[in-house]
């Protein structure tokens, strides 16, 4: 089996940096954050930041990431 590298865009670590997400998942075109309690208002401040430091990122959100209580910040 390989061990794949996941590259992280800088405008992702930037925004990881920013946020300091407790619980995340790396993934091939974000990253998933997982275990929020206060999920509405942690995808407004997610989605503030990558207004105002203008990062070439999208937050995804849906009811399967409900059940979770996560959502995805992904490269655009």
């Amino acid at each position: 089996m390989q061990n794949k590298q996941i590259k992280v865009s800088p405008d992702l670590q930037q925004f990881i940096d920013k946020f300091e997400p407790s619980k995340f998942k790396l993934m091939s075109g974000g990253i998933e954050i997982r275990g929020i309690n206060d999920i509405h208002r942690n995808v407004a401040q997610a989605r503030e930041i990558i207004e105002r430091l203008k990062l070439r990122l999208i937050v995804s959100h849906n009811a399967e990431m409900l059940s979770y209580r996560g959502f995805e910040v992904n490269n655009l």
